[in-house]
């Protein structure tokens, strides 16, 4: 039996979690919190300093927990540029999270290489205001000097797997974090330097993309560091999900994300081609309003939580008595309709009740992770289970509407940091990889997530008919949107 540890370094927080290589079993954790708020107090900031993470890295691992420990994986944010100079200094802190104030810069990117077409056949994605190239343009346009200073480029669990490792001239990263940069193609395997020069001005150095199972390096003290990945590709590599499954996660927005062979070009952009950490895809379709629509819901009806507003909606029956919320209350990327509002249909006297409208906010929610699902079957992704993650996956309204509108079997994982895990299982594939005790295409078969198992069973037919109805008021009130 070998130890390893899985570190996942969030926007929040520092997990570790110290593993049994055979079984994955959790050995011990340790927690320590990120600072989460600006100096001005305006919330969490989009400039941080990296030496941030460390600290709170030396803070977790604190009590003898990496004991024993044989080889760390590391799992970070995503979307985080390090900028360095030349000898490896920080150039600037680094750029953080959805960052608003690099809008402006995703759309004069998209513009200068002809559409989000052009973009999404270059690397799988069109920008957004959070990836890694956007941020690159708005360092140009905004801070001439530093980007002029930037002579590397580094994500956060790059950075992290490289300061362990004792700042080596070798640096890597992985194809899951890669294909999140606007920078490298998930299809090609090759990063597109004329990008990051379209983006920031000059060329740059990139760090090496290695093997799932390869190896970053080994610290003086000879402790393995696998090659770490970004967030969501831990998490799915935590979870054990691979062909055939789907991951629908219920945050503010709402993702949908499955395993396939192989990347998908999308010229609408609604569909991200990303890798994952075992050598295949991980294509993602995100929308824009999730639990935002369930909090905007229990606002409305005056109600203290998300659980007031479940258990007014389980009195109320599926389709909500004819009562449709399409919950675009923010806009929308799937459909791509930036610029609209919610819609609330089917209004009559016997449908204006409070359980009726909760029952609708739900139902609606879960349609628009439906569309984005379909989005997906639409392009040959089998989806023959969905897990479903996120506090709200807990709500009985969600369970009881969830499998029938998914129109297929619900898995609801316990809730665990399952990054961290991945994280570990990486460690332990690594290992064992340089051990020649596993193979380099087949990671270890750790026991998978304990969940809770929801089947459609005969209420299948009935959820088809609330999609219909759903269906019928978006193609009504937004025509050929999808």
């Amino acid at each position: 039996m070998g130890i390893v540890a899985g570190l996942d370094s969030s926007p929040d927080f520092t997990r570790i979690v110290v593993c049994d290589t055979d079984s994955g079993a959790v050995l011990r954790q340790g927690y320590a919190p990120h600072p989460v708020e600006s100096p001005d107090g305006g919330g969490r900031p989009s400039d941080v300093d990296p030496q941030a993470w460390l600290l709170s890295l030396g803070e977790a691992a604190g009590g003898g927990l990496l004991e024993g420990v044989q080889a760390i994986g590391v799992s970070a944010q995503q979307n985080a540029v390090v900028p360095l100079d030349a000898q490896g200094n920080t150039v600037r802190p680094a750029m953080v999270g959805g960052d608003k104030r690099t809008q402006v810069a995703a759309a004069d990117l998209i513009d200068a290489l002809g559409g989000r077409e052009a973009w999404a056949q270059a690397v799988g994605c069109v920008p957004q205001a959070a990836q890694p190239v956007t941020k690159l343009r708005w360092l140009a346009r905004t801070e001439p000097e530093n980007a002029r200073r930037t002579a590397i480029l580094l994500q956060a669990h790059d950075w992290l797997v490289w300061q362990l490792l004792g700042r080596p001239v070798r640096r890597t990263t992985d194809r899951g974090g890669a294909s999140g940069t606007g920078y490298w193609s998930a299809a090609t395997g090759g990063y597109r330097t004329d990008l990051v020069e379209l983006a920031l001005g000059h060329q740059v150095m990139l760090p090496e993309v290695i093997g799932p199972a390869d190896a970053a390096g080994r610290t003086p003290e000879g402790l393995l560091i696998s090659v770490g990945t970004g967030e969501t590709m831990a998490a799915a590599f935590g979870l054990g999900i691979g062909l055939g499954d789907a991951v629908v996660s219920l945050g503010a927005s709402g993702s949908v994300m499955a395993v396939h062979p192989e990347a998908l070009v999308d010229g609408s952009g609604m569909i991200t081609a990303l890798a994952d950490a075992t050598g295949m895809h991980l294509p993602v379709v995100t929308t824009l309003n999730a639990v935002r629509t369930l909090r905007g819901a229990a606002e409305l009806l005056g109600l203290p939580d998300l659980e007031s507003l479940s258990d007014l909606a389980m009195k109320s029956t599926p389709g909500s008595h004819g009562l449709v919320l399409l919950p675009y209350l923010e806009g929308e990327r799937t459909p791509n309709l930036p610029h609209t509002a919610g819609t609330l249909a089917g209004l009559r006297r016997e449908s204006m009740k409070a359980e009726h409208l909760a029952r609708a906010a739900f139902e609606g929610m879960l349609c628009g992770l439906a569309d984005a699902l379909d989005v997906l079957r639409g392009r040959g992704v089998e989806v023959r289970r969905v897990f479903l993650l996120g506090p709200a996956a807990e709500l009985p309204a969600v369970q009881a509407a969830a499998p029938m509108l998914f129109g297929t079997q619900v898995v609801v994982p316990q809730p665990a940091d399952y990054a961290a895990t991945g994280a570990a299982r990486q460690a332990a594939w690594a290992l064992g990889a340089s051990q020649g005790t596993l193979d380099v295409r087949n990671p270890p078969a750790w026991q998978g997530a304990v969940a809770q198992v929801l089947e459609p069973g005969e209420e299948l037919a009935v959820g088809q008919a609330v999609r219909q109805q759903f269906v019928a008021v978006r193609e009504q009130t937004h025509p050929g949107a999808l």
